[in-house]
């Protein structure tokens, strides 16, 4: 690696009572909240978000939503790594288009990142996908995995945290729910073997009582792919993030998926969650009736917490709130700037991020 290395990645820390010097990388991840472009795409239910839609969504919005989306993810893990993400999940996008747009923005071209994506089942039409720089990342696999749930057509349809993600298909014999797949990449980040899982796990639609199931098959799902991976190698080190739709505390984390928030609690082959002692504190990514909660959440395997750093290994995480993505007046004051017709906002969630860190030999 050259200079340019050592500008973007350099850091000195302080660890167990030594300053030594570190590469670090940040992670992160963003719910884009409805990133359509202004196509009327036959195919999916994006009616809404056209120039004859409910949004009146022209080319002039959805150029400014590219805007502010593209500052927010530059920004993303400064100060303390002046990079932007080497690795960025995304959710609420509707095709690759919009994610080739967004990374031709002036804030994010220098940082030429490539895409990964898959079209989901989703009757909304909206999909996860993976950034990443390319010059730090070479995915070497990636699968779309699609979660199998099956409702109950007769559920009442009653509003909880957001607008309806999911439809039932309420064909005889067949009610199954279509939501996002789950996105699994493989790669090497410099030299150094990881897996990312990109989630969106299906949302509150029918009340959290009755949608409560399909999050929890959406952690055994997940707890599948790690277990997986894990077959394969022992030391796998894994780091699955999304909004889940649920917060830390919630069966499909703590149970399906096994997640801990304390690292001394975490076993060999589970799950380490930094976010559970956030929420603990009274912090959040989003809101509802002014309670704050943790949907977004970025989750590692057990040797990314070991405290050997000569490999990548977690260093800590964060929720980036800035004042420009925080909503400055009226009922909402506080909560994440989102769209509005009148104001064209970034999004309904707040993003998240972790570090990864590895010792600089300085022999």
């Amino acid at each position: 690696m050259g200079k340019s290395f050592l500008i973007l990645f350099f850091c000195i820390l302080t660890l167990f009572g030594q300053s030594k010097k570190y590469r670090i990388h940040t992670v992160a991840f963003y719910n884009l909240e409805n990133l359509f472009d202004t196509i009327n795409d036959l195919e999916r239910n994006d009616d809404e978000w056209t120039p004859n839609g409910i949004q009146n969504w022209t080319n002039e919005k959805y150029r400014q939503k590219l805007k502010n989306l593209a500052r927010v993810l530059s920004e993303i893990g400064t100060p303390e790594n002046t990079n932007a993400p080497t690795l960025i999940g995304a959710a609420e996008i509707e095709n690759r288009g919009v994610l080739e747009d967004l990374i031709k923005e002036s804030k994010l071209q220098q940082y030429d990142y490539g895409i990964i994506h898959f079209d989901s089942p989703d009757r909304r039409g909206i999909d996860v996908a993976l950034l990443f720089q390319k010059k730090y990342f070479r995915p070497t696999s990636f699968s779309s995995i699609p979660l199998y749930i099956y409702g109950d057509s007769t559920a009442e349809k009653k509003e909880e945290n957001k607008e309806s993600e999911e439809e039932i298909n309420t064909t005889v014999g067949n009610n199954r729910v279509f939501t996002r797949d789950q996105l699994l990449v493989t790669g090497f980040l410099e030299q150094e073997e990881v897996s990312i899982i990109v989630n969106h796990w299906p949302s509150r639609w029918g009340g959290e009582e009755v949608s409560g199931k399909y999050r929890e098959a959406a952690g055994r799902l997940n707890r599948k792919i790690i277990d997986s991976l894990q077959q394969i190698n022992p030391n796998a080190k894994i780091i699955t993030m999304g909004d889940f739709n649920d917060g830390p505390y919630n069966k499909s984390i703590k149970v399906a998926l096994g997640a801990k928030a304390k690292k001394g609690e975490v076993p060999e082959f589970g799950v380490f969650n930094p976010f559970e002692e956030m929420f603990n504190k009274g912090m959040g990514t989003l809101a509802f009736r002014d309670s704050w909660d943790i949907f977004d959440q970025i989750i590692i395997s057990e040797p990314l917490i070991r405290p050997d750093f000569s490999s990548f290994k977690f260093w800590k995480a964060g929720i980036f709130r800035r004042s420009y993505i925080v909503q400055s007046s009226g009922k909402y004051k506080g909560y994440p700037l989102r769209h509005s017709l009148r104001e064209v906002g970034f999004s309904d969630h707040f993003p998240v991020y972790i570090y990864l860190i590895k010792e600089i030999n300085s022999r």
